[in-house]
């Protein structure tokens, strides 16, 4: 089986959360129709990526970190690159931008998904025009006693930001606002 299939039928097997995701999973499988390649950047018009939900050990905090391109607090994430093993690539990113070596995965299968526009940038000196990213997030836990850092080609800060003001502090709130709902409906947080 290739890895558009096995990513495929990861997709297929996913519950929705709500209308949104009942849409943008009925997309994303579209796009697997339209497009011979969905996991590279070769793709410049959607791919998929993933992040991360990092928890603390009490669950009351959430490990953000300084985009440097969206200019944001935001979750940490990145492109698959070619990568299926979405959940390999979450903790592969949360390690590269945290500089954390202990994350434990609270979930093995897709927390959530969204269709995430990407606005038109320069990274690393080339232009990249606007495109989606087909978004997949699971949900970490990690100790907020071990050492984080900043990685200065991704990101300006790193930091633990309690729940509570976690949609405050970022531009996504939509997003975020469904993740921390289904956190707190599945139990992950305290109600």
């Amino acid at each position: 089986m290739d890895s558009n299939q096995k990513l495929r039928e990861e997709l297929q097997k996913y519950k929705p959360y709500n209308a949104q995701e009942v849409k943008d999973k009925e997309v994303m499988l579209k796009y697997f129709e339209v497009f011979d390649d969905v996991l590279t950047r070769n793709n410049e018009i959607a791919h998929f990526s993933s992040s991360a939900f990092v928890l603390n050990k009490e669950r009351n905090k959430i490990l953000l970190v300084f985009h440097n391109i969206l200019n944001s607090w935001n979750f940490e994430g990145g492109r698959a690159d070619g990568d299926a093993d979405l959940l390999g690539v979450a903790i592969k990113e949360v390690k590269e931008e945290t500089g954390l070596k202990n994350v434990i995965p609270l979930t093995k299968d897709f927390f959530t998904i969204n269709i995430l526009p990407v606005s038109q940038h320069t990274r690393k000196g080339r232009e990249v025009s606007a495109h989606l990213h087909l978004n997949v997030a699971y949900v970490f836990e990690a100790d907020e006693k071990e050492p984080i850092q900043i990685n200065e080609d991704e990101n300006s800060g790193v930091k633990w930001v309690d729940i509570k003001d976690f949609l405050e502090i970022t531009n996504n709130s939509r997003t975020y606002a469904k993740g921390l709902a289904k956190m707190k409906d599945e139990e992950f947080l305290p109600k």
